[in-house]
């Protein structure tokens, strides 16, 4: 009988525990990839510092506002939550395509070929569905541009299509870790931590995500 009352007190402590280890191992990464890449320096530097600040930090965030468990913003009202969401995404497309932009127009000067990795395919294939998300989620700001759709069906589809964005994202930033760059900036523990970070933020919103779905399924039964 103890455990099962210990159980969801237990539960709901390990899922804030792993929300303050993303956000903080998130923040982490972001600074570590902007000391790394000294944005400003190069031309090159754009590409990281931005891809990071992009998927690793305003991203990340703008979803864990809806966190139950470690939102920093837990006690504001939804549609404030909203706003805050919307305005976090578009800065996350904003950097997305800048610094997609910043090493393309890089590799176009020293004349080497695009999307030639697995980083660079995955990378432009992201930002394209960034893009396409960002659009796609205006009908939930102005639902009159969703004629015949329920508001609660369009949340749906947006919080499914939203979590294949972040971790297509969160792969784009792990095969990143993995690229000639970084492997020559970092070695041992640091890169271990590094590859660590999108990782865990990818299983903390999947489970947010999955669990928030499952939870309005039950209530509709």
């Amino acid at each position: 009988m103890l455990h099962s009352e210990s159980e969801p007190q237990l539960y709901s402590v390990s899922r804030t525990l792993c929300g303050i280890s993303a956000h903080t191992l998130c923040a982490a990464f972001t600074i570590l990839m902007a000391a790394l890449a000294k944005p400003g320096s190069s031309l090159f530097s754009w590409h990281p510092f931005l891809m990071t600040l992009a998927f690793s930090f305003f991203m990340t965030e703008a979803i864990l506002l809806f966190s139950p468990h470690s939102s920093p913003v837990v006690k504001l009202k939804h549609q404030t939550k909203a706003r805050l969401h919307w305005i976090l995404q578009c800065l996350s497309t904003s950097c997305a395509v800048v610094g997609l932009g910043a090493i393309f127009y890089n590799k176009h000067l020293n004349g080497k070929p695009h999307f030639a990795s697995w980083h660079g395919l995955i990378g432009v294939i992201t930002v394209g569905v960034v893009v396409i998300q960002s659009v796609g989620a205006l009908p939930l700001l102005y639902h009159k541009l969703a004629k015949g759709w329920s508001l609660a069906k369009l949340k749906r589809y947006h919080a499914a299509s939203g979590l294949l964005t972040y971790l297509l994202g969160s792969t784009s930033l792990l095969l990143g870790t993995c690229s000639v760059w970084f492997t020559g900036s970092v070695s041992g523990y640091v890169w271990y931590l590094a590859a660590f970070c999108p990782t865990l933020a990818a299983l903390v919103v999947m489970s947010q995500v999955t669990n928030a779905y499952m939870a309005k399924k039950r209530l509709q039964y």
